[in-house]
């Protein structure tokens, strides 16, 4: 029961987090070998000021070892 939630910046479609999510929900599927019935899939919006503190630093920071994809970003300070 594979289920996958996906964060970013204000301002998509529900038209575009709708097929984004089917075929994120395919590709599970299909690499996982599981039903796509069994995928579930959350887009939330973050705003764009909230990214560091609401993402950043709560998620992907502490998170980051288990990140099979890490971002090519950074939102330390310098």
């Amino acid at each position: 029961m594979p289920h996958v939630e996906i964060k970013c910046f204000s301002g998509r479609t529900e038209e575009q987090k709708q097929i984004c999510a089917d075929r994120v929900a395919d590709v599970i599927a299909k690499t996982l070998g599981c039903k796509k019935t069994s995928v579930s899939v959350a887009i939330k919006d973050v705003q764009e000021d909230d990214w560091k503190a609401e993402v950043w630093d709560k998620e992907i920071v502490p998170n980051f070892n288990d990140l099979y994809k890490k971002p090519g970003y950074s939102c330390d300070e310098e």
